[in-house]
């Protein structure tokens, strides 16, 4: 019996990915090794981030890193760095920004619900331009000019969600907020791969991005990484880790916390409920390199071959299936499965598949669509064979 079934849990064949709802990505064999390795033994924490932080640096050509307890934490952490920066009286009032520039501006088409991890940390949120093209009122989306002008003595940043088709251009926005001396936060949670995302922070001249570490780097689940300047590194770290300590003993490596920079030693932050454990920080950066080093790519032949059983499984019915080519050939196909001519819901045939033995979990990005979504990076042949047969019951099944 296994650790799930103890807990009278049925483990699930996941076919929708890395999402977090399911427990993100699999931990290679060697992160796992890294993992209960560093259980084994103590170091003091603000020297093991310190060390991440020269790991995550050479990784990304950003000045500084830090490990966060995921990408929404990264975002809460540089937040907050943006807010109260070396301030401690700020760091110590923090949600609460009554007397300081609080107001970060963001498109209004990069809002979301993940910005709550922005909003947490006291910031307000100034929107700016619109897109007019999915809204059907013409061919405008947000563009440079009016994050300028939304700039005021109570900006204290930008947020930028980043993704390939972000408008305008991380590199426009960024230059146009240092005209005015302000930071830059960049969400690219979702955005790797490409590997080529990890640079973002040196190739733009943004002040901070935040990662998820737990999907295609396959970290720990609950990982992120938040790299940029060293400046805001140092505020993110400081509002992060357990300050419980003399001032006369008080010794953290300079390279991640120059002392000379505070007028003391702040009490603990914002983000101390979002603290990261050694054995998270040293998985984390043994899954980074191998991600940086392009060990998973490997593993996309046979992904595709996955996907081709699955689709050849239900070949015969009215379903239809189509591999679908990423746009970066560093990202896994994913399996379409469109049921719009079978006369089965798409809905329903999701919910039987979750109710069955054993449960399956596809993506449901689509129903609404009639579409079926299948990644493979959770699966194995046995969960392929076993997904097939599935599906092609579930088609099967008579209509109610």
């Amino acid at each position: 019996m296994g650790v799930y079934e103890e807990l009278g849990l049925a483990p699930i064949i996941n076919a929708s990915g890395t999402v977090t709802r399911l427990g993100g990505a699999p931990m290679p064999p060697a992160v796992v090794a890294a993992l209960a390795a560093a259980a084994e033994q103590w170091v003091p924490l603000e020297q093991l981030q310190a060390a991440a932080s020269r790991r995550i640096a050479a990784v990304t050509g950003a000045e500084a890193g830090l490990v966060t307890a995921g990408s929404a934490a990264a975002l809460t952490l540089g937040t907050a760095a943006l807010l109260a920066g070396h301030d401690l009286g700020r760091m110590e009032r923090l949600p609460h920004c009554r007397g300081f520039p609080h107001e970060i501006v963001v498109a209004r088409e990069h809002r979301s619900g993940y910005d709550h991890a922005v909003r947490a940390a006291g910031a307000r949120l100034v929107e700016v331009g619109f897109n007019e093209v999915v809204a059907g009122a013409g061919v405008r989306r947000a563009e440079g000019w009016e994050y300028e002008a939304a700039f005021s003595e109570r900006t204290a940043g930008v947020l930028y969600v980043f993704s390939s088709a972000a408008a305008p251009t991380l590199n426009e926005v960024v230059q146009r907020a240092q005209r005015h001396q302000l930071p830059v936060l960049v969400d690219a949670a979702g955005e790797l791969p490409p590997r080529a995302n990890l640079k973002l922070a040196e190739t733009s001249g943004a002040d901070l991005v935040a990662y998820s570490g737990g999907k295609s780097i396959r970290g720990p689940q609950s990982t992120g990484i938040l790299c940029g300047r060293r400046h805001w590194i140092t505020s993110a770290a400081l509002q992060m880790l357990d300050m419980d300590d003399h001032e006369q003993l008080w010794d953290p490596p300079p390279e991640l916390i120059d002392r000379s920079q505070l007028a003391g030693i702040p009490r603990h932050g914002i983000g101390r409920g979002l603290k990261v454990s050694k054995e998270e920080i040293v998985a984390l950066l043994v899954a980074l390199d191998l991600f940086a080093a392009g060990d998973y790519l490997g593993e996309l032949t046979h992904q595709r071959e996955l996907l081709e059983q699955i689709a050849g499984a239900v070949a015969d019915t009215a379903a239809v299936c189509t591999v679908r080519t990423p746009g970066s050939p560093e990202r896994p196909p994913l399996l379409e499965v469109d049921l719009t001519q079978t006369g089965q819901d798409a809905f329903e045939v999701c919910r039987r598949l979750r109710l069955g033995a054993p449960p399956i979990y596809v993506s449901h990005g689509e129903l609404a669509d009639g579409k079926l979504v299948i990644h493979p990076i959770c699966l194995d042949d046995t969960m392929a064979a076993t997904l097939g047969t599935r599906l092609r019951e579930e088609l099967e099944h008579p209509q109610s």
